[in-house]
């Protein structure tokens, strides 16, 4: 499941409608709506987030949030470490060999750290 597949799902199930409803809401497919809260398709476009925030009709902030879950949700990250440094390269290889090991204690750890470093820049 992504990011922005559990809040969708959170939503939809605190508003109480099924994936058959939303999707005929939104104009997509359940299968499709269904794949999208499990992960099983790319992080989802623009036009999808702004029906997902019409739909649930949310605030500027819930709003920015889905938009923000949404970038971070792609399950099939591609990292291009070519001109950097050998540790890049390292780190890279070694978060993708070992992210599936990793407890929800130690992801919340390195996601902390990043979010710092993206605080710093």
């Amino acid at each position: 499941m992504t990011p922005f597949g559990q809040r969708l799902r959170e939503l939809r199930r605190a508003k109480g409608v099924s994936q058959k409803q939303m999707a005929a809401a939104l104009g997509v497919s359940p299968a499709y709506l269904s794949a999208l809260e499990h992960g099983h398709r790319g992080a989802p476009g623009w036009p999808m987030v702004q029906k997902v925030i019409g739909y649930f009709n949310v605030i500027w902030d819930e709003a920015e949030e889905l938009q923000r879950l949404a970038a971070l949700s792609d399950p099939r990250i591609v990292i291009d470490t070519a001109g950097l440094s050998p540790r890049a390269t390292e780190l890279a290889n070694l978060l993708a060999q070992k992210v599936r090991e990793l407890d929800d204690n130690r992801l919340d750890g390195l996601i902390a750290q990043l979010r710092a470093e993206n605080r710093r820049d």
